[in-house]
């Protein structure tokens, strides 16, 4: 954060999307602020320098390391807005050439995800309890790093994989059963979906539901914040701008929404499976996380 000719610049870890692209390049803006970006690839190497150390301004975040920041009382704001959501049935896979494998058959699996609080483990195991009945601690759960909080503990039916083991060929060579991918999912001749036909299956829950799995969030140091209020409404009034800016805003808010109550549906579903799945220190609410967002948007952030 730096203050200079009148312009108050932030910077920023953010991945380009279509409503990103045009805050990354410049090309949308608001007067007395500058969001300086920075590459960040894959975007999750951010996370853990933002919710340990606050190391960016501006950040993109996991709604998991988000809640998760939240509850170990890491001065951070969560702007009320999604940055990334997506349907999630395909994203827990096996290796058919090691015979069929379903839903029935994972208690007792060994099923590898690169973190147990990864929020696409997190989602697919909250429907692979609320939908098929299979709760998280039937399974197995074979990870590959740590959490992002350095305060968190895996519970004790996580187990880490020997050092230099990869998901992939653990999987191809059978020593584990199934695996989550996010958006580093395989395309191996072998490798296929465990729930059938995940399109049709993401089609219903989302008629369901009335919303996307959210994936990622926004969120901001509060002393940044403290220092300037007007940042928060700034930063939060790009990320608006940006979506209006795609081809389709209505399908974009559709998918990735904007305000508390737009978000509310889908925080509460994490909220409850984040509890079951033993992701939180303690209880936390939608109207917690953002109280410090009411504080500085006011009714813009409802």
């Amino acid at each position: 954060m730096k203050l200079e000719n009148g312009v108050l610049h932030l910077n920023a870890a953010l991945k380009k999307y279509p409503h990103t692209e045009g805050l990354i390049s410049g090309a949308i803006s608001v007067p007395g602020l500058s969001l300086d970006c920075q590459v960040v690839e894959p975007i999750h190497r951010a996370f853990a320098p933002m919710a340990r150390t606050q190391a960016y301004d501006v950040s993109e975040m996991a709604i998991v390391t988000c809640l998760q920041a939240k509850a170990y009382g890491k001065p951070l704001i969560m702007l009320p807005t999604v940055l990334a959501a997506r349907l999630q049935q395909g994203c827990i896979v096996y290796n058919r050439k090691r015979g069929p494998l379903g839903v029935i058959d994972l208690p007792g699996a060994r099923v590898g995800v690169r973190a147990y609080t990864q929020t696409t483990g997190m989602w697919v195991r909250a429907i692979l309890d609320g939908t098929y009945g299979v709760a998280s601690e039937r399974i197995e759960w074979i990870t590959f790093e740590g959490g992002h909080l350095e305060q968190y503990r895996d519970p004790a039916f996580v187990t880490r994989a020997p050092a230099g083991k990869e998901m992939l060929q653990m999987l191809l060579d059978g020593e584990i059963d199934a695996a989550i991918f996010g958006n580093d999912l395989p395309s191996h001749e072998d490798i296929a979906p465990l729930i059938p036909d995940p399109a049709a299956a993401d089609k219903l829950w989302y008629a369901q539901h009335g919303f996307y799995p959210t994936n990622h969030v926004a969120v901001m140091r509060s002393d940044v914040a403290q220092a300037h209020p007007q940042a928060v409404r700034d930063v939060y009034r790009l990320l608006r701008l940006g979506k209006d800016a795609t081809p389709d805003p209505v399908a974009a808010r559709k998918r990735v929404p904007d305000g508390i109550e737009a978000m509310r549906g889908a925080l509460d579903m994490i909220i409850r499976h984040c509890e079951r799945q033993q992701l939180l220190p303690r209880k936390i609410s939608v109207d917690e996380i953002f109280a410090d967002s009411l504080e500085y948007l006011g009714a813009d952030a409802r």
